[in-house]
């Protein structure tokens, strides 16, 4: 296979530019100055991005995401604390699930798929639940692609006193979320997201304070933050053998970052990603499953085609063989497939992709010629 082909339009992994790949070529001493170094700059670029600096601590994590949430959740929430879970996909549910597992006390709100949690709906439920102390939340349920209201839930959360813990993988680095006015508790994002690094490494951004009075909280040794972040600022190394070439990847995927002009250029250039898929889909007839109101521009999904002819495994195969990946729905009530905005991709990118999705439809037989 091709280093350059196939170009994945997936929420993670995704398609990288070939300066980050070509960052992995070189081998690094875990123990090494330099690397140390390279881990110092990379956290502190990153507490950058949400002005963190003054508030939080970056602690970073070998693993993929779902490692960092859970132990956010391990070292954060004390063992007898109980965390309001807000669900609307299957990232929320492996919330819940990640809380049963390891014995906090929690409670769900679920809503619709295509429906965001509000505020309001946050404000009824502490209000009728005083024991709850944390609230757990995913920024942009890739599931879907659904916005939650971020900023709104966090000012309901601090008013009364409590502490947010915030699933920020499909958003981070292309969203604007500004630590100084959006109170949390804790942030947690990943590599191989929308900083176009490689899979491989999660980090968690923690309050100072709540850090601080972590200690003991963990149910495990390699997930225990407080233990995490006390080893390296003591030693500058990392506790247990790091992911070497990827924390390299993203160093340098984080010069690239800056070099096109930092969040907000990224954010548009998946806008403009986004746009340009709904509107060539919407020439095929395929319909987007979200409203644009509600639809944050990292990842779609789209209805099938009901077409008794259509099967996703045919579908994928054939959009691969023509040199892209696509990404199967998540959802259990509609069939549907999804397509990702992020990645080192083009608006002009996105357009030949779908043509390509097009094409195949054709020679399915699902869409007429």
């Amino acid at each position: 296979m091709s280093t350059a082909a196939p170009l994945l339009l997936t929420p993670g992994p995704l398609t990288t530019s070939a300066r980050t790949r070509q960052a992995m070529l070189v081998d690094w001493g875990s123990w090494d100055d330099r690397f140390n170094q390279l881990t110092a700059s990379l956290c502190e670029q990153l507490l950058a991005i949400i002005n963190g600096a003054a508030t939080h601590h970056c602690v970073p994590l070998q693993g993929s995401g779902t490692f960092a949430v859970e132990a956010a959740i391990g070292t954060l929430v004390p063992r007898d604390s109980k965390v309001l879970v807000l669900i609307n996909g299957a990232y929320g549910k492996r919330l819940a699930k990640i809380c049963e597992v390891l014995g906090r006390p929690f409670s769900t709100f679920e809503t619709a798929e295509d429906q965001p949690t509000t505020a309001a709906d946050v404000d009824r439920l502490l209000r009728a639940d005083g024991d709850i102390s944390h609230i757990a939340l995913i920024h942009c349920e890739t599931s879907t692609g659904i916005l939650n209201p971020l900023p709104e839930i966090a000012e309901v959360v601090e008013r009364h006193g409590k502490r947010l813990i915030i699933d920020a993988m499909s958003s981070f680095g292309a969203l604007p979320i500004d630590a100084q006015e959006v109170p949390f508790d804790a942030l947690i994002a990943a590599s191989g997201k929308c900083l176009e690094g490689v899979p491989g490494m999660g980090f968690v951004f923690a309050r100072k304070a709540s850090l601080a009075a972590a200690a003991g909280n963990s149910h495990s040794l390699a997930m225990d933050l407080f233990d995490q972040h006390t080893y390296r600022m003591k030693t500058g190394q990392w506790r247990f053998t790091p992911p070497t070439h990827v924390v390299a990847a993203l160093h340098e995927a984080l010069l690239q970052y800056h070099e096109e002009g930092g969040l907000p250029a990224r954010h548009a250039r998946y806008a403009a990603n986004c746009q340009a898929l709904m509107e060539e889909m919407a020439k095929l007839g395929l319909r987007s499953f979200l409203p644009a109101a509600i639809q944050a521009p990292i990842i779609a999904t789209f209805h099938a085609p009901k077409d008794p002819r259509y099967q996703f495994k045919a579908f994928y195969e054939r959009v691969k063989a023509k040199g892209y990946i696509l990404y199967p729905g998540k959802l259990t009530q509609v069939e549907t497939f999804r397509v990702g905005c992020i990645g080192h991709v083009t608006p002009t990118q996105m357009r030949e992709a779908v043509a390509v999705v097009g094409e195949v439809l054709r020679e399915m037989e699902v869409l007429e010629i």
